[in-house]
């Protein structure tokens, strides 16, 4: 008789988000020197090249080593929750799996380099220069968001 993994869309999200993360940035990492952009929409989106060692909007940079620990207990935190917590909605899966593929793919660049890969660059907005593991973390932070708003209030 088969068994059934809980929390399917977790594991899913989380694989889906680490393969588009490390695809793309080992695509930038191969395609541009560092520091190197492409306008894909001049003025407006551009794929640039840098590295990051802090935390989103460079905060920490200076310091930032700890980080590559921080995303480590967040990346296991959210694999005993998937494993041994209750069965979530198909948005905490989704959610939560997005999250961890985030932590993971940023983890990863930190331990590999100590150095996050960003290329993701909105000049039209000068928005901070951002990769896919972010985007997918934002991703997942709306989906939690929503399916807090989706639940019925407790009563007490």
């Amino acid at each position: 008789m088969p068994t059934s993994i809980k929390n399917q869309l977790f594991w899913l999200a989380a694989f889906i988000a680490i393969v588009f993360d490390q695809i793309t940035k080992y695509w930038v990492v191969q395609s541009l020197a560092l520091g190197d952009s492409l306008a894909i929409w001049d003025g407006v989106f551009h794929f640039t090249y840098v590295v990051n060692t802090g935390a989103a909007f460079s905060l920490f940079s200076e310091n930032g080593g700890w980080l590559r620990w921080l995303s480590l207990i967040v990346s296991l935190g959210l694999m005993l929750l998937a494993i041994i917590g209750p069965k979530m909605t198909r948005l905490e899966q989704i959610g939560f799996g997005c999250i961890l593929g985030g932590a993971l793919g940023n983890g990863l660049d930190r331990f590999a380099s100590s150095a996050v890969v960003d290329f993701l660059d909105f000049r039209l907005i000068n928005f901070p220069i951002f990769n896919l593991a972010d985007v997918f973390i934002n991703i997942g932070i709306a989906c939690l968001f929503l399916a807090a708003m989706r639940q019925p209030p407790e009563q007490s």
